[in-house]
């Protein structure tokens, strides 16, 4: 089969691995109908981190070709949406709502990759979610969205305590971030303000239910910030960027008592001990617990009551994936749809 590896930072190939199989008897082998490229990609790719053949992708939807004989929850010819983080959904931890951090968790990236024509699925059970049916093709990239970037949004926005009455602050206006002012509105928000630099997110934002941009970063956006909340700042504080500028900055966007979700993978970030103990708010963050909420967001997009499909701006085969990573690097897309 056909997959995406990163040789070393900004090299890019797809090349021939071989097909996957069933190794262990709660496994699944699905063919991808879709995948993508995400933000966190580019840090390998920019060099923060050190690939070195490493298999791309972690956001995937497919059609089950196979299962292992103690999978209970699947069939051949199920569509199915995974989370980025393999989950047994059976340990403590996924039992109370963290299967992002299971006892058995494996990054999707790395090991397995779904930038590829198939992928094997260890504990499908507890990491895949079919559909009520095979999907429109109209619903794959919003299924697909759900995978990952939406998850992350709709954890964001929970870990940020947003809902009715409140004012929501989003720090990063990349996927994450846009997908975060979705989930804020869905979450009955009453005030969503972005702070983006960039016209086309803007745009999206706004479409998606923010209802005012800011366009200064750091002290000085957090000084705009409170001008347009009394003095006080934000309630509710998503930070979908992963940098010590932007937590930072999200902390200082939230007022006393107010919440920060942050989802941006975090690199090199270090947080006063002392700003952060008389910021007095709440922090909540971490790789999101996606397969927590799949089962709602599939419903969600299944009865078209949202429509997070729209965040992919460029589609291109997956043969071209190395356009998709610098399109993504130099912001020429927000997010890259690759086609199988």
């Amino acid at each position: 089969m056909r997959a995406v590896i990163m040789l070393a930072p900004g090299d890019i190939r797809v090349e021939e691995r071989e097909d996957p199989r069933i190794l262990e008897p709660t496994d699944a082998v699905i063919r991808l109908a879709a995948t993508c490229i995400c933000g966190s990609d580019l840090w390998p790719y920019r060099g923060a981190d050190e690939p070195d053949h490493q298999h791309m992708g972690h956001e995937y939807v497919g059609v089950v070709e196979e299962i292992g004989e103690e999978v209970r929850t699947l069939e051949v010819g199920d569509f199915v949406v995974g989370s980025f983080v393999i989950s047994c959904g059976r340990c403590e931890i996924c039992r109370a709502g963290h299967p992002s951090r299971c006892v058995h968790a494996v990054f999707v990236d790395g090991e397995i990759g779904t930038q590829a024509e198939k992928a094997r699925i260890p504990f499908a059970d507890g990491t895949l979610v079919k559909t009520p049916s095979i999907p429109s093709p109209e619903l794959i990239p919003s299924l697909l969205a759900a995978s990952d970037v939406l998850g992350t949004g709709w954890f964001a926005a929970d870990a940020a305590q947003s809902g009715p009455g409140r004012i929501v602050a989003v720090v990063g206006d990349g996927a994450a971030g846009l997908m975060g002012v979705l989930a804020a509105r869905r979450r009955g928000a009453e005030r969503i303000i972005i702070f983006s630099r960039h016209p086309d997110r803007q745009a999206l934002a706004r479409e998606y239910g923010a209802t005012d941009v800011i366009t200064e970063r750091g002290d000085e956006g957090v000084a705009r910030l409170r001008e347009l909340t009394g003095g006080l700042g934000a309630h509710s504080t998503i930070e979908a960027v992963g940098t010590q500028e932007a937590m930072m900055q999200a902390i200082r966007a939230t007022r006393p008592g107010g919440a920060v979700g942050f989802v941006g993978v975090s690199h090199d970030v270090e947080i006063p001990g002392d700003e952060l103990f008389f910021s007095a708010v709440h922090l909540h963050g971490g790789p999101a617990p996606v397969r927590r909420y799949l089962p709602e967001l599939i419903d969600l997009i299944w009865r078209c009551e949202i429509d997070p499909g729209t965040v992919f701006d460029l589609t291109l085969p997956l043969a071209e994936a190395a356009e998709g990573y610098r399109a993504m690097d130099e912001r020429r897309a927000t997010k890259v749809l690759l086609t199988l």
